[in-house]
């Protein structure tokens, strides 16, 4: 799989894009530890070089075997480290027969865009193999909404898109130009909420396709929201059954041709699919008590506050059930310990009726979306990492093509104050640097290699509590971030990160 080219500094195939400086030189490793398993890497590497099928004698291609081809793609690592998995060259090409034989009708003379990677063997399948195969104009991936509908402007298209990107699609944006020519939009790789499907199918003018699969089974099935809540339809040559309430699937997309437990629990629905109802390995205990995490989000997401939730346990000397809680836009994001805390009593309270003290959730974060990796998943880790974050939630109060202003609440909580200074607890200079960058990123296409710093300078020392402000600004023709942090104490640190193209 080739890496891809982006403003990032470097991306190893299946796993996380990472956004700091500091951690290039991890990239960078992962890459020198797949050596070993691959004859050669194309794309933005030194010594890249495409590895192609060519015959020795007389240096002509020749087709690829179906049968011994293979392309190894890694697990995202939801709840642990990335695994690797073989496909096939057969594999991949029933898969892509699949598609164009339940998905491909009326999608002639249509450009696909895209706002996922091809690194995620979806976006692979999705914005590479099947279009290839179709002859199909292949867009270069949009990151911005504005991006992707200005590229998508004067022709017939099809977004490959996952639900992080659909659910929140800005409402202001001109996507009804669009009607008419978008022929279809797909999304996978997490569960689409009933509520943007719909929102999707009312901005794009089109209902949105989900497929349903995996890294180990490829496609399972797909549905379109085209009514309230779709069953799963099987992709062709996929069989499936339910035993014992969980799904089985057999298909020409697995690597072997028995069947495959999955963890899903489903139910038919009479007329030749299924329907999803949880995933039957969500089960934990707590103090001995058994607890679906699944039933605890549906009992959450009852409440009128609430859009979406997710439970997990934490670890610890005392395990404990934590949720993190995507408010409803008709309810306030509170921004307080005393509004949070109010509203995470009022959740409490509307639990109280199904659940004991013991199986509801002692730990709350309030957000205004569920955090993604680069697939646009929801990841155990990331979950995590808000209750115990290494950065503050930004608040941006300026994005402007060259400038941003961004508001970072210190919490007591934050892993940074950790471990540094064991007299008190203050905010380490290499953490500035770090978040400068990180949000940088965000804000503005910075080169993806990291040169030197200058007239670096630590002023006043950040504590909890602080309310401090960063205000950046992008250099681009000196290719030079420029950063300060002030707070109502006066200046904190400033200073130039200097980047360049490459490695």
């Amino acid at each position: 799989m080739t890496p891809h080219a982006s403003p990032r500094p470097c991306s190893v195939p299946g796993t996380p894009v990472r956004r700091s400086f500091c951690r290039v030189t991890r990239c960078l490793a992962r890459k020198r530890g797949l050596q070993s398993r691959v004859d050669g890497f194309a794309g933005d590497w030194p010594g890249a070089s495409a590895i192609c099928g060519i015959d020795a004698d007389g240096g002509v291609l020749v087709p690829l075997d179906p049968a011994s081809t293979r392309l190894v793609v890694f697990t995202s690592g939801s709840t642990g480290e990335p695994a690797a998995i073989e496909k096939h060259l057969r594999q991949l090409d029933a898969e892509v027969r699949a598609l164009e034989s339940a998905l491909g009708a009326g999608l002639d003379d249509v450009a696909i865009h895209g706002t996922v990677s091809h690194q995620h063997i979806y976006g692979l399948l999705f914005r590479v193999l099947w279009p290839l195969a179709a002859g199909r104009a292949i867009v270069p991936r949009a990151f911005f909404p504005e991006d992707l509908l200005a590229a998508m402007e004067g022709h017939d298209a099809v977004l490959v898109a996952s639900p992080a990107h659909l659910k929140r699609l800005p409402a202001q944006l001109d996507w009804p130009s669009l009607h008419g020519r978008l022929r279809a939009v797909f999304s996978s790789g997490g569960a689409l909420p009933a509520e943007a499907a719909h929102d999707v199918a009312r901005l794009l003018g089109v209902p949105p396709t989900e497929i349903l699969g995996s890294s180990e089974t490829g496609g399972i099935a797909w549905r379109r929201w085209d009514q309230e809540q779709p069953a799963w339809q099987p992709l062709p040559g996929v069989e499936w059954q339910l035993t014992d309430g969980v799904l089985d699937v057999r298909s020409p997309h697995l690597a072997e041709q028995a069947w495959w437990r999955s963890q899903d629990r489903a139910e038919a629905d009479g007329a030749g699919g299924f329907r999803l109802l949880g995933r039957a390995d969500r089960i934990v205990k707590v103090e001995e008590r058994r607890v679906s995490l699944d039933a605890l989000e549906r009992q959450i997401q009852a409440h009128p506050a609430v859009r979406e939730a997710r439970v997990l346990l934490l670890g610890g000397s005392r395990s404990a059930l934590a949720a993190v809680v995507v408010v409803d836009a008709s309810v306030p994001l509170p921004d307080d310990a005393t509004g949070r805390r109010a509203l995470a009593n009022t959740l409490s309270r509307h639990l109280a009726g199904a659940q004991d003290a013991v199986t509801r959730p002692r730990r709350w974060r309030f957000v205004a979306a569920l955090p993604t990796n680069a697939q646009g998943k929801v990841t155990e880790a990331a979950l995590t990492a808000l209750f115990r974050p290494e950065r503050p939630e930004a608040r941006w109060t300026l994005r402007e093509p060259a400038r941003a202003q961004v508001e970072l609440p210190l919490d007591a909580s934050l892993a940074v104050f950790e471990g540094h200074f064991t007299q008190a607890a203050i905010l380490p200079g290499v953490a500035q640097l770090d978040w400068a960058v990180q949000l940088a990123r965000e804000a503005f296409p910075l080169p993806p290699r990291f040169l030197r710093m200058e007239a670096l300078k630590f002023q006043r020392v950040a504590r909890p509590g602080d309310l401090i402000h960063l205000d950046l600004e992008w250099q681009a023709e000196r290719s030079t971030l420029v950063f300060r942090y002030t707070s109502e104490h006066g200046p904190h640190a400033s200073g130039r990160v200097v980047f360049a193209d490459g490695e």
